[in-house]
């Protein structure tokens, strides 16, 4: 039976990535919930909207309520901030919460205390209490508790650095680092082994979030850098770091997350999923890796997800140029979506004009494309034939690249129509 997992905030881009990881295993079950209904809604197919938010002081019994009845067996919380609360009140809510310890998730939330930890153990950026002990600009602040890059920036002088402290009291000052920045993603297993480190640049950044990242060869640094903060804070799964080179090119630490980074799918294309590995972890199920020997480079942009109100029972999908492209080439995203309407119980038929006489038999080359047994029916007409004609099923839509052939239907039959770029929409 497989184990009902609740992701939350369910809209982060780091309960996007459990979803992305996690979504076709075989052993575990996701249910979306978030405070407000933002992308995670238009992804998780099992979603709960309407939470509180995390600071509300009645989000703990919700969530319990949540918990006894969809019977939850883990809740993946998908924010810094969510994380500590969630794992503090682990017991109470009476099922596993996907994090390191407390103690861990509490070090991790604050810049300082993470500092504070590990001062002398690996290099940590120099730090000023206030503005007057600044000896060199630029440096760079940031706030104490807070994620991505917000409330982040450079700053150049000591007049602009008064204005910013005074906006921003919780603000830490420290050395601004001038090298290249790295995260390493590292997953330690349930009896506390260091079993991967991987080090990534992070070549484009854009709200704190690595857009375009790609791994990095490691001499041996990295995972020298990912023992010392192991043997020193206790890791229970994915977590991550990130460092900077200074002006000499000495790493040094930025910030750790006992979470893995949203940006870790780079090695997840390589055959290393860390929420999936989690997941398996905080069950005590041993995992291994089988990492594939390529190169990789990511880049991330927008992605984008529709809900539509309308219903059909039936598909009517054109052929040439439509189905088939440029006669040559099948039109994967059109036959993945024709997948889905079967896994949906709907009927996909063939509505095609195919001059046999110019451009081949139409049954020989569905054979030939192996997609002769994907439809219920093939309807096969005169090139000079209407389409509407055919249309049987009023309880339908139609697919077509021919705007003339999408008008004439839309007027003749009142059904939706949509041409090819629109096949995302569904």
């Amino acid at each position: 039976m497989k184990k009902n997992i609740l992701v939350f905030p369910c809209g982060s881009e780091i309960a996007l990535e459990v979803y992305r990881s996690v979504k076709d295993s075989a052993h575990f079950n996701l249910i979306g919930a978030s405070s407000v209904n933002d992308h995670g809604k238009f992804v998780f197919k099992d979603y709960i909207g309407g939470l509180p938010f995390i600071t509300d002081e009645k989000i703990i019994a919700e969530i319990k309520k949540i918990v006894d009845e969809r019977q939850i067996d883990a809740i993946y919380p998908a924010m810094d901030a969510v994380i500590e609360i969630l794992k503090i009140n682990e017991d109470f809510l009476g099922c596993k919460v996907i994090s390191s310890c407390a103690d861990t998730t509490e070090i991790c939330l604050s810049k300082s205390r993470t500092y504070e930890k590990l001062d002398g153990i690996v290099k940590i950026p120099v730090t000023y209490t206030t503005e007057k002990e600044v000896v060199k600009y630029p440096v760079f602040v940031k706030p104490d508790i807070g994620y991505g890059s917000r409330g982040a920036k450079k700053i150049n002088t000591e007049a602009e650095l008064k204005v910013h402290i005074s906006e921003n009291p919780q603000s830490i000052i420290c050395e601004y680092l001038s090298g290249n920045e790295y995260t390493v993603d590292c997953f330690t297993d349930f009896t506390g082994n260091l079993t991967v480190v991987k080090p990534r640049e992070r070549c484009r950044v854009m709200n704190g979030i690595s857009v375009n990242t790609k791994p990095v060869t490691d001499n041996g640094e990295f995972r020298d850098f990912a023992n010392k903060i192991n043997n020193n804070i206790k890791f229970n799964g994915a977590w991550f770091f990130q460092v900077k080179r200074d002006e000499n090119g000495v790493l040094t630490l930025l910030e750790i997350a006992s979470r893995f980074g949203g940006s870790s799918s780079l090695f997840r294309a390589k055959g290393i999923n860390f929420a999936l590995m989690s997941l398996y972890n905080a069950f005590d199920i041993p995992v291994s890796i089988i990492e594939n020997d390529y190169d990789v480079e990511m880049d991330r942009a927008l992605d984008n997800k529709y809900k539509i109100d309308i219903s059909y029972n039936e598909v009517f999908v054109d052929f040439d140029d439509c189905l088939y492209l440029d006669k040559k080439t099948l039109n994967t995203s059109l036959i993945a979506f024709l997948y889905r309407c079967i896994n949906e119980g709907k009927k996909v038929s063939l509505l095609s004009k195919h001059d046999d006489e110019k451009l081949g038999k139409l049954d020989e080359l569905l054979k030939k494309l192996r997609i002769q047994n994907l439809f219920d029916r093939v309807i096969h007409i005169s090139p000079t034939d209407c389409k509407y004609k055919y249309i049987d099923n009023r309880n339908s839509i139609f697919i077509d690249d021919s705007f003339a052939e999408r008008r004439d239907i839309a007027e003749n039959c009142g059904i939706p129509v949509f041409s090819l770029d629109m096949v995302e929409v569904l």
